[in-house]
């Protein structure tokens, strides 16, 4: 079953994506356990920094491609207010009033990605494989990806990284300003708490007042998501979507008709 586990070090939550046969690949089972940790955490004043990682050789995988055949079936409606209700699942991580520190080692692909870059800082495993793959499956990108991605990499990065959907690596990303840091693997979780532990020791009050002034502004993120959502349930209906994926299970290129 998939999980989200929770470590203490003094002030310092770690959370840790836990669905490792799948690659912590997002599933609404994962997200509902992050977002009861988060909700957890939030409870707990004591906690000053909070670090994200996933367990096993990937932070994740990205969506389910079983949850995104089984959308294909659901109505328009259906489909956008699932997927809003997915977003905040992950997204629960930006509710909280302390910084977090994405640890990402291993593949971060798609919403994976997303997720990590709505952290306040990342640091990335040099040698990770990284992706924006929403349009090369043929769906339109969400999980706040239109508004992550620019606000990281700026708008014309962004828009090659979304339009193309091409695989990059961790020293990229930190050469385009997605990550802080790009490390070899080992050493990618104890920066992170090293981070977070230096975070924790300056003042909390400025702290979360920092976090206010500095981070992800909320209207924004919210009318993206709203976007994103409403292009995605249309995504659902098309051929290009089935395509996609079919090209994917028999790992293969998509031949993308329009439709």
């Amino acid at each position: 079953m998939p999980d989200v586990h929770l470590e203490r070090d003094g002030a310092v939550a770690t959370l840790v994506l836990d669905d490792v046969r799948r690659k912590n690949a997002m599933s609404p089972e994962l997200g509902d356990a992050l977002a009861a940790r988060v909700r957890e955490i939030s409870r707990d004043a004591s906690v000053r920094a909070v670090v994200l990682a996933g367990a096993g050789d990937a932070f994740s995988a990205g969506g389910d491609l079983a949850m995104l055949e089984r959308l294909r079936a659901a109505s328009f409606a259906e489909a956008r207010a699932f997927m809003l209700g997915f977003y905040h699942r992950y997204l629960s991580i930006t509710e909280l009033d302390v910084p977090v520190v994405a640890a990402v080692r291993g593949p971060a692909i798609g919403a994976g990605l997303c997720v990590a870059l709505a952290a306040d800082l990342v640091v990335v495993d040099e040698d990770s494989r990284l992706a924006l793959n929403f349009a090369s499956l043929g769906l339109h990108p969400g999980m706040g990806a239109t508004y992550l991605v620019p606000r990281r990499a700026g708008a014309e990065r962004a828009a090659e990284l979304l339009l193309a959907g091409r695989r990059f690596t961790g020293r990229d990303a930190a050469a385009w300003g997605m990550a802080l840091e790009a490390l070899p693997g080992d050493r990618v979780r104890p920066r992170a708490a090293e981070l977070a532990a230096q975070i924790a020791e300056s003042a909390p009050l400025v702290v979360r007042a920092l976090k206010r002034s500095l981070g992800i502004h909320r209207g924004a993120l919210a009318e993206a998501l709203d976007r994103e959502a409403y292009e995605q349930a249309v995504s659902y209906a098309s051929e290009d979507l089935g395509e996609g994926l079919k090209a994917t299970s028999e790992k293969r290129k998509p031949a993308f008709s329009g439709r």
